[in-house]
């Protein structure tokens, strides 16, 4: 599912900064933007997404760390190396009668009579920061998917109406056409044999009735059809990752579907056949989406 989620905190002298965005995918596909320095939280970034209920999607994440006030840094002096300098500098200013101008600003220009020392980073500490930050973006970030999954749920329950409607439909088409196939059968052969002086046998044409209602019977499927409609129900209302599930339950209804449209030789079935066929894979399309 497509989501976005942005968190900032200051910690230990330095602004650290997540951003989370998504777009929809069938497997989680995680990948970290972060600081060179800061490619020990690459793995642990990742790790944390996926204990927290992403299981799906092309997740981006950016960690961002900006120093705001120096810490654990200290500048030492090499007094040998800068009376060096200045000795030099006296030299240069007798032996070629140049001004005085020697200052401490002057000096402090030799660079390398300083030397430079931070303090060695402490990971766990460093870690435990961006973690801090990155549980109030992913909070933000699920929120916007949870809000995206029930608009998808709502959507994905009027179109299981759609299927149940013209399932109902199916059936009493079915039932009408089985009920009505011995009368149908005698006109058929009342008027091939007409003149004939051949006479009908009620039984032949009832065992025939019986074959026919046999081989047309859709039950079995209408029934299968409907559990797996309750069965998307329940399974969409959960709370844990369903996305897998319904892809497994979509593939099974349009399976039975198939089934129907076999089955059946009638025309009206055969057209809300194919309705239903669309919206499973309208929904099929939808699920994608779902974690």
């Amino acid at each position: 599912m497509t989501a976005f989620g942005r968190a900032v905190r200051e910690a230990g002298g330095k602004r650290y900064t997540v951003e989370l965005k998504s777009v929809n995918g069938k497997f989680l596909d995680c990948s970290v933007r972060c600081p060179r320095q800061y490619g020990f939280a690459e793995p642990k970034i990742k790790s944390y997404i996926s204990e927290h209920g992403v299981t799906r999607g092309k997740v981006d994440v950016y960690l961002g760390v900006e120093v705001i006030e120096q810490r654990g840094v200290t500048v030492t002096l090499d007094p040998a190396l800068a009376a060096s300098y200045i000795n030099a500098l006296y030299r240069l200013r007798d032996e070629f009668g140049l001004r005085d101008d020697i200052t401490v600003s002057r000096v402090a220009a030799f660079h390398d009579i300083f030397s430079v020392a931070a303090e060695e980073e402490d990971i766990d500490a460093e870690w435990s920061a961006i973690e801090g930050t990155l549980a109030c973006a992913l909070d933000g970030f699920l929120a916007m998917r949870a809000a995206e999954g029930e608009r998808l749920a709502a959507d994905a329950e009027s179109k299981l109406c759609e299927i149940e409607a013209a399932a109902a439909e199916i059936k009493s088409i079915s039932e009408a056409n089985i009920e009505g196939y011995p009368q149908k059968l005698a006109e058929r052969i009342s008027a091939l044999l007409e003149g004939g002086g051949v006479e009908i046998n009620e039984q032949r044409i009832l065992t025939e009735a019986a074959i026919f209602a046999d081989r047309a019977s859709i039950d079995e499927e209408l029934v299968r059809l409907a559990s797996h409609l309750h069965a998307f129900r329940e399974i969409i209302g959960n709370e844990e990752a369903v996305g897998r599930k319904l892809d497994f339950l979509v593939q099974e209804i349009n399976r039975e579907t198939n089934t129907i449209g076999s089955k059946s030789q009638d025309t009206k079935i055969a057209h809300l056949v194919v309705d239903i066929k669309c919206t499973v894979e309208k929904i099929r399309e939808q699920i994608q989406n779902l974690e």
